[in-house]
């Protein structure tokens, strides 16, 4: 009897505990019956090596040996890699509430307080300051009223263009975009430009381009937690707080000037500051609207409105530059269309067919954000037939989706003809092309930005003949991707730039 109580008492644990483990594994097979194809992964880490330096360029690679819906292991967190306009569709349109979420990501939440639109995760705030920025700065009405400040501003850039022509061989045209875009946005957000240096010597525009790197980071953190104190050894973490103590004190700044103009000055030149500040001390929408709040949106109107049109003016550029074929036939139109004016309107923009069609075959090759921001599903669903959990992350790669064979033909060729009778376009309908995304988490400074792009292009090939620095050869023209969240040229646009005489433009 003795004997037997003996066997008992050491048998029954180890029997209880692989019995909760049995029904642990079985319920996990139950879920995850059929998950996506996966990569084979290392222990801990998973699949976080395979990302490289670039990974829209790493998960394309992986995706044309594992398919267009691909599941990785990144450290202890699973990730859905989206590489084709049908799955694309199916996770934005079909599925778009359950994919509407967005995984924590520490830096994120730190550089932008925890409270801006483009990483909160979806819910009632969300949607709250959402409709505020798209009112206020966003709305189709809204950006028609800011085309005195682009004209302007667009002017003031091919004046400094004219003058480095004659001061020196070269331009650098990605410090003139880079320039440009951020004075827009800081005269219709701030009311005025904050183009001289913060108090730690750099310009807010450099800050910016810090932001862009940072959130573009892959931190091991946010994917093996208990690896979280490497941050301290490679220094990220104080990166990380230098680049906030930067930015908040410049937005600490600017909010202290508007609150030191007065109420009838304010309503007079009233900007987006003063919009959020109104509504911080009327409390009109009825919930928490703190000085944090201000601060992000501010933030999240200038990393989306000044780094993405940015990029998009440099890699468009650039494209031309290496296809000077391209170059002279949208001159042609735009010179053609100005022909007996001195000047470009934002309505001449409607009737240049080849422009539209250059700017989105540059969106195909170069989209801004190739990665977009990541999604997160908040419930199990399933997708193109597979299991995809709760709480998977999902990036969607839309540079891979612009280069994909099956919908598009010579795909790494950048040819702008392909669009020229089609009806594609990049407002989120045509699941082939969405470099600003679509859906609930799409974009919703679209149309902002693509308007300040629209009249730069114009305006840069209408007055100047652009040729490559030392005589180098269109094919090699650098295209080299520097790393981050929005994807920049590694090194600068460095061009030749030959004012064009009245007289050319008047009888071209």
């Amino acid at each position: 009897m003795v004997f037997l109580l003996d066997i008992l008492f050491y048998s029954l644990p180890p029997l209880f505990f692989s019995v909760v483990i049995l029904f642990k594994w079985l319920s996990t097979v139950k879920t995850q019956r059929n998950p996506p194809p996966s990569p084979p992964k290392l222990p801990i880490i998973g699949n976080l090596h395979q990302l490289g330096v670039l990974p829209h360029r790493s998960l394309q690679s992986l995706a044309q040996q594992y398919g267009p819906i691909m599941l990785l292991h990144l450290g202890s967190k699973p990730a859905l890699i989206v590489s084709s306009a049908d799955v694309a569709r199916e996770v934005m349109k079909t599925h778009d509430v359950i994919f509407a979420g967005r995984p924590k990501s520490s830096i994120a939440s730190r550089l932008f307080y925890g409270k801006d639109v483009a990483f909160t995760p979806y819910g009632e705030y969300w949607r709250q300051v959402k409709s505020i920025c798209v009112l206020n700065l966003l709305s189709n009405r809204r950006v028609q009223s800011y085309r005195r400040v682009r004209e302007e501003e667009t002017t003031l850039l091919t004046e400094k263009i004219k003058r480095a022509c004659s001061s020196s061989s070269v331009v650098n045209l990605s410090e003139m975009f880079g320039s440009l875009t951020n004075d827009v946005v800081c005269r219709i957000a701030l009311g005025r430009k904050y183009s001289e240096s913060s108090n730690s010597g750099r310009n807010f525009n450099e800050i910016l381009g810090d932001i862009g790197e940072l959130t573009g980071v892959f931190n091991v953190g946010d994917y093996i937690p208990w690896l979280v104190w490497l941050n301290q050894i490679n220094g990220l973490n104080a990166k990380v707080e230098r680049v906030f103590k930067e930015v908040d004190e410049f937005l600490e700044g600017v909010i202290d000037d508007h609150m030191d103009r007065s109420v009838d000055e304010a309503k007079k030149q009233q900007d987006f500051v003063d919009v959020l500040l109104e509504i911080q001390r009327e409390n009109m929408d009825d919930f928490s609207f703190q000085r944090d709040t201000i601060k992000a949106l501010i933030l999240d109107m200038f990393s989306a409105g000044t780094e993405t049109t940015y990029t998009a003016l440099e890699w468009t550029m650039t494209q031309l530059m290496r296809h000077p074929k391209v170059m002279k036939e949208l001159q042609n139109e735009v010179r053609g269309i100005a022909r007996g004016k001195v000047e470009i309107t934002e309505d001449d923009l409607e009737k240049m067919q080849y422009l539209k069609a250059v700017i989105k075959e540059s969106m195909r090759l170069h989209p801004p954000l190739p990665l977009l921001v990541p999604r997160e599903s908040t419930q199990d669903v399933k997708v193109m037939g597979y299991d995809i959990a709760a709480g998977t992350q999902v990036f969607i790669n839309v540079s891979a989706i612009g280069r994909d064979p099956l919908s598009w033909e010579e795909a790494e060729v950048f040819r702008p003809e392909r669009f020229l009778n089609s009806s594609i376009d990049f407002k989120g309908h045509d699941y082939e092309l969405i470099p600003f995304g679509t859906g609930r988490r799409g974009c919703p400074g679209i149309h902002f930005a693509i308007t300040i792009y629209e009249f730069a292009l114009a305006n840069l090939v209408l007055k100047f003949d652009f040729a490559s620095p030392g005589g180098d050869s269109e094919e090699d023209f650098d295209i080299t991707e520097a790393p981050g969240i929005s994807i920049h040229k590694k090194n600068p646009l460095i061009v030749v730039a030959t004012p064009c005489s009245l007289d050319s433009v008047l009888t071209t």
